[in-house]
């Protein structure tokens, strides 16, 4: 579903170059759930966009399901993301003045979905997340899991192929941060790819492969044994 080769990402400014990715290669397979870690400033966040499709690498080669994309155009990036890829952030990322229903109606605003069947799709993944009876309030009203959980169910909407998750507990108490995690490893479970950042080892046992990066390099690998291609 991933691959990259010799990734490379570097930021320049009049006054210094900085190499925050350099010739990592990476490949995540369909139904996999990796989980990113590494200190801060790292390159997982930089990694995460780019396999987002939000940024493209320095050099190196790029491929998203079975297309090479480093070097595509914005727009192309943007009609390839909006079809295939969920986000999950760490801040939620929800808008205040809408609310569950319309967060999670989003995306299928933009892909152009009928109201009939942005209303069908909408209703099942609140549903399926627990979150329906919610779907008149606002995110102010909600606790912080179920707000994740909105967050979720908004990326899931679109039924993309691969959901990636920058620090999804990052903002919550453990409880909450328990029940999102088991929420992931349900996704997974259904047949999700699942790419997340995290830097809590706990949090990185639910996956069945850990990757560590240390400046901008992946140094180390530990599998979970549960994967079987």
């Amino acid at each position: 579903m991933i691959k990259t080769n010799n990734l490379m990402k570097v930021f320049t400014t009049e006054e210094v170059e900085t190499t925050a990715l350099n010739k990592v290669n990476l490949e995540v397979k369909q139904g996999e759930f990796v989980a990113i870690m590494g200190p801060s400033g790292c390159g997982k966040s930089t990694l995460l966009n780019i396999l987002g499709l939000l940024d493209n690498p320095s050099d190196g080669e790029f491929h998203f399901l079975d297309q090479e994309v480093s070097n595509y155009s914005e727009r192309q990036r943007a009609n390839l993301r909006k079809e295939n890829i969920g986000f999950v952030f760490q801040s939620f990322n929800l808008i205040d003045e809408l609310t569950v229903y319309e967060n999670v109606e989003l995306p299928l605003l933009y892909l152009g979905v009928s109201v009939a069947d942005r209303k069908t799709k909408v209703n099942k993944v609140l549903e399926n997340m627990g979150i329906a009876h919610r779907s008149g309030h606002f995110p102010q009203q909600l606790s912080g899991g179920q707000q994740q959980r909105v967050a979720v169910s908004r990326a899931l909407v679109s039924d993309p192929k691969i959901i990636l998750a920058d620090e999804p507990t990052g903002n919550l108490d453990s409880a909450h941060g328990d029940e999102v995690m088991k929420l992931m490893t349900e996704l997974n479970d259904s047949g999700t790819t699942i790419v997340m950042v995290t830097h809590s080892p706990a949090y990185a046992e639910y996956a069945h492969r850990s990757v560590h990066l240390f400046d901008g390099q992946i140094v180390t690998e530990k599998f979970n044994g549960k994967f079987h291609v």
